[in-house]
Order: C-alpha cells, then structure tokens, then sequence
C-alpha cells in the first residue's frame, strides 16, 4: 500500500492505493472526491512549485495540489491548449502548412505557421469552426517521451523543418529526450503541461494575424502569427474583448495622429519618432516635473555624450552582453560606439575627483537620449522605439547607504506613479547565466534589494534569472486604467562596474573602498511612458499635463477682442490656453475642443461680453457657471500645477 496526499481547496485528504502501478494524479482526485464535471475539477496537479498534467504518474508519498479553472495557472494552461487546438485545425484545413512554436502569453496565446501566404479574416472564421468540432469532440491531450534521436525522424519524415531546427539545437545542449503531445491526428514538440482535453476550450476568440520573423531574427523566414485568446467562459471571455476594444480606441498610434503629438515616417527610419508642438510640449512638461522633483531630493544634473570609445564598453561589460543591440561608427580610425546606456558617463563624473564617504551618497541625473538596435519586428509606436530618452540617474553610496537609498528611490517612484494614479507591482530579478562579477557581489547585491523592500513591508516576485548582467534589480510594473501591465521603472544594484572602473572613496580611516552604484529609472523610456500615458488617459490628460490646458470659444466675433484680452491674462500666469476665433457655430467649435480632449472650456457671447465674463465648462461637459479669469485661474490652480510634496 501506498500513502498520498490530496489538497483541494486547501482540505488536505490522505489517500491510500493498492494499485499495480504507481496512481496518476487523476486517479488520485477522483479517490479523493474532487468533482469529475464543471467549473471546480482539477484541471492539473501541482508538486513543489511544479505543474503536472493529471495524466502524470507520482512516486508514493507525494503531495499534490488540486488545480482548478479558479487558479491563474490553470488559465495559462487552458490557453496553451487551445493554441494546440487552433494549431491541428490550421493543419487540418491547410495541408502542408509548417508549424513552429505556440505559445500561451499574458493576454492569451499564439501560434506561427508557414503558409506561404498570410492567412485572411476568411481562413480566421474556417479555422475557429473546425476548432469548434475538435473541443466537441473532448480529444484528450496525450503526453509521451521519446528520444530526441526518435523526434528528429519522426518530425523529418512529417516534413517540419522549424521542429527538426529546435531539436536539432536541444541535442546540441546535451538534451537525449524530449516530451510530445498529441491532440487528435495532430502531434507537437511540447513541454506541457496541458488541460485533459479538448473540452475546455469553448470560450475562445481568434484575434489577429502579425507577420513574424521564425525566432525573431529579421535574416530569417517570415511567418504568418495568428494571436487568440481563452477563457474558462463566455463571460470572462466577453468582458476581455470590451477591453480589447476599449483598447484600440485608447490605440496610443491612433490619438497620437488625432492629437498631433508625433508622428513615425518609414522614410526616416522605423523606431524614430518625429514629435510635434504639442507632443514636444507634454514631454518637456514631464521633463521638468522630473528634473524640479530629482533637484529637490538632492539629485545633480547631468549630461554625457552620444558616443564612446568602444574600449570603454568593452571594459564595461557591454560588448560581451549587449553589443547585439548597440550602434558602432568610426571617427578618426578609432572605433566608437554610440551609447545605448548613460552609466559610463556618470562614472566619469564620478572619476572627476577625490571622492570622500562625507561627499556620498552622490545623486546624478540625466535625462540621456540613448540609442538600441531593436529588431523591425517588435518596434511598436511609441512603447518599443530605437531612440529614446531615459529619466536615468546613477547614485554612489557607501555600503552602509545602500539600503537607505534603494529606500527613498522606492518612495519617488511610488510618489510618481501616485501623480498619474497607476497601481504598480514590483519584481525582483536574479543573476542571469550570461553575468560578470563575483558570486560575493552578486549576493551582497541580492541582499540589499530584499532588505530594501522588506524595510517598506513591500508585496514582490522573484524573476529569477532575468537581472542585468551586471547586478540585480528591482523593476516596476504599472497597471493601467485597463488593468495592463508595463513594465517601466527599475532599480539595479551594482558592485561590479565601480570595481571593473576602480571607483573608490576615502573612508573616516584615510582608506580607499569601493562605492556601490545604484542604476535607477522611474518612468524609464519617456517615449515609452508617454505611449502608456496616452492610452491609460484615453488623451484627455490631466489639466497640469495637457498641452492646452484651456480654450476660449467665441460665440460670434463681437467677443473676439474679450477673448484675445483673456487668453492673454491667462498665459501671464502661465497657463496654457488657446483661442478658436472662427466663423463657425459653437457646436462645431464644442466637438472640436472635446476631440482635442482640452480640459476647460470658455465660452464667450454677448452675455458674456457685457459682463466680462466666461461661461466655463468642463471639456467632458459639466457646467461650471460664468467666472472671470482671475476666480477660473484661482479656482483651478491646483489643477493648473504639476503635483507637489512637502
């Protein structure tokens, strides 16, 4: 006899089997009276952190966690599965057709194929029926192990290169066996794990098709991505394609050319953006709320070059990790790289003199336009540019700083995403394989962090693997009006450049030690925040980060002198307001200022003009009632100025 033990819905039930052979996890929830049918059957099993098909057989003593359609993974899995489903019924209708990788994302899921053409909204619509009959159909998803030696025959002789390729580079590894899954005829090279079967994918919407270059390299076959979504049912299901839409009318690309904030001209080049009055003037009103708020927490300014010796970035670490995304020119016979990052710069400010621990922590900041080599594939609007500017600051503190620091950094990025209402959550990411430093290092580094956040009771995961290859770090994920998360701020910790730079301070005993170095952002790419800000403000931003914050409206051109007089009051006292004078009917000139998504709007006719007032209103539509300009500017003056704190 052997003992198990059952946790489902955290009533832990232990289970005793007398069977022949070892008991799959199914077997084993059934024993313990989890429902066969419905939203609560397990779904997968869980054994240290591990997922496991239900399929899977488990060693006596082992302890299994039930999960159900309630369990964020087990929605990952669904979703994986239906990428299978999609991807037998492609092969299906489209014989021929090569299959490379699918899988589940945050939002849903997606497959490539090779077609040889792009498939159209037609062959989306044949697809999602004959999916159709393969959920109805209840096909179980079949787990098998097999030498990779095996795989590559089996995958050769069904003619699909991009598999042979990735089993191919898996026996290059080391690796001798690889796991199959198989789904009605169709059979694909797979970890898993994946639902029981078919059954569960009812709720699905195929979404788009995106040409996408196999493993991302642009040197490489185009193929044809088809993107979908899942969910457990027709409600979630419904209520994420709401958002889907109410996203693509907040489409950053789309109330960018509406606003005129910036355009992007494959004439110039992919990734660079052209910014216009308006766009130009939100991004300088960002800029100097972020420069006036880094003065005030004891920041130094900055500025370094666009470009340097490549020996430096050799010596940095950059060349050996990053060179893929860097830019390279020559001048004078000697090679150059542009920068793609400002901490060189900042250790040379650092450099510029003898330091003492009484002049640390020092605080530079530079709002540094950086350029990266990003692949045409992944460029999007403003949120994946390949020139951007950073709001970026490295900070040189002792040892005993370090925790203090990382602290206050903390509490600025929490106080500037408070400026804009955005929740944020906060990751921690490890050492990657591809790293320089001491394993010391790394772990003093590590340990900061942790400490850091612990000291503010904050809520973090750990990504582990995934820090730059120089420290750990701490990176910061907004979630928008939308509930989307982006990735923006980050905050790395670094005992390895000031040792690779020989940075050193002079202690309370005339001793030189090394600073430890903090590399900080809090919006990150200003492109890219600017992108988010749009879409999570649908463009009606607040009054202090609108471009125009007010507008004046003529009913008839018997109040265009009033008009001119007041816009004029209000741009002494710094407000940013514009006047429509035209010969046009006040609706028309309504319409017009609420697409412009202007905050305040004043309306002037004859009325107004005999009392040397404004009718104002809000540019959503509340009435606000008649105002002169001096009651409109003091009334709204908080909303007029960029946030503050004492």
């Amino acid at each position: 006899m052997y003992i198990y033990s059952v946790n489902f819905n955290n009533d832990i039930k232990p289970i005793d089997w007398n069977g022949p052979e070892r008991p799959t996890a199914a077997e084993l929830f059934k024993l313990a009276g989890c429902p066969q049918k419905g939203a609560d059957r397990p779904l997968a099993a869980k054994i240290n952190g591990e997922v496991y098909d239900l399929s899977v057989q488990f060693e006596p003593g082992s302890e299994l966690t039930a999960l159900n359609a309630s369990d964020s993974v087990a929605l990952d899995l669904l979703r994986h599965s239906v990428a299978h489903i999609m991807a037998e019924a492609v092969v299906r209708l489209f014989p021929g057709v090569k299959v490379a990788i699918g899988p589940s994302i945050e939002d849903g899921f997606y497959y490539d194929f090779d077609l040889g053409r792009p498939f159209t909204p037609q062959d989306l619509e044949n697809i999602s029926e004959v999916m159709d009959g393969i959920i109805l159909e209840r096909q179980p998803f079949e787990r098998s192990e097999i030498s990779a030696v095996e795989a590559l025959a089996l995958f050769k002789q069904k003619d699909e290169p991009y598999k042979v390729e990735l089993i191919e580079d898996l026996v290059k590894s080391g690796q001798t066996q690889v796991s199959l899954y198989k789904c009605g005829d169709f059979i694909d090279l797979c970890r898993g794990p994946h639902v029981p079967d078919t059954s569960a994918g009812t709720a699905f919407k195929l979404l788009s098709v995106a040409g996408a270059y196999w493993r991302g390299d642009e040197k490489r076959p185009m193929l044809q991505r088809i993107y979908g979504t899942a969910f457990f049912n027709q409600k979630d299901l419904k209520n994420h394609l709401t958002l889907i839409e109410e996203a693509k009318r907040r489409d950053h690309r789309k109330l960018g050319k509406e606003l005129d904030l910036f355009s992007l001209h494959e004439e110039i080049g992919g990734g660079l953006v052209v910014w216009h009055p308006k766009g130009a003037l939100l991004r300088t009103i960002l800029e100097n709320f972020e420069q006036r708020e880094h003065l005030r927490r004891g920041y130094q300014l900055v500025m370094g070059p666009q470009i340097l010796r490549s020996e430096l970035w050799k010596k940095s670490g950059h060349l050996d990790y990053y060179s893929e995304n860097m830019y390279f020119t020559e001048v004078d016979s000697q090679r150059y790289a542009i920068k793609p990052m400002n901490c060189l710069s900042h250790m040379f400010v650092y450099k510029s003199d003898i330091r003492s621990f009484r002049d640390l922590p020092l605080r530079l900041f530079e709002l540094g336009t950086v350029q990266r080599h990003e692949k045409s594939g992944v460029l999007h609007g403003l949120t994946r540019v390949r020139q951007f500017t950073q709001d970026d600051s490295h900070i040189f503190c002792t040892p005993s700083q370090v925790g203090l620091e990382i602290e206050n950094v903390l509490k600025l990025v929490s106080d500037m995403m408070d400026c804009f209402d955005f929740e944020f959550e906060m990751e921690l990411s490890t050492r990657p394989l591809k790293s320089i430093g001491s394993d010391e290092d790394w772990e003093m580094a590590t340990t900061a962090l942790k400490d850091a956040l612990a000291s503010i009771g904050a809520f973090y995961q750990i990504n582990e693997g995934d820090g730059a290859f120089y420290g750990p770090k701490i990176d910061v994920k907004l979630k928008d009006a939308l509930g989307r998360r982006w990735q923006c701020g980050t905050i790395q910790c670094d005992f390895t450049l000031p040792e690779r730079f020989d940075l050193t301070f002079t202690d309370g005993d005339n001793l030189k030690k090394r600073p430890v170095m903090l590399h900080r952002t809090v919006f990150g790419s200003l492109e890219r925040f600017i992108g988010i800000l749009i879409e999570h403000y649908g463009g009606a931003f607040p009054a202090w980060l609108a471009p125009t914050q007010a507008i004046v409206l003529t009913v008839t051109n018997r109040a265009d002198e009033l008009a001119i007089i007041m816009a004029e009051k209000l741009k002494k006292n710094d407000i940013r307001v514009e006047t429509d004078l035209r010969n046009e009917k006040l609706g028309y000139k309504i319409r017009k200022a609420r697409l412009a998504k202007i905050p305040f709007l004043l309306v002037l006719g004859d009325k107004e003009v005999e009392q040397g007032l404004a009718a104002v209103r809000r540019g959503q539509g509340e009435e606000l009632g008649l105002m002169t300009m001096e009651t409109f500017r003091e009334r709204f003056l908080g909303e007029f100025n960029p946030p503050s704190w004492d």
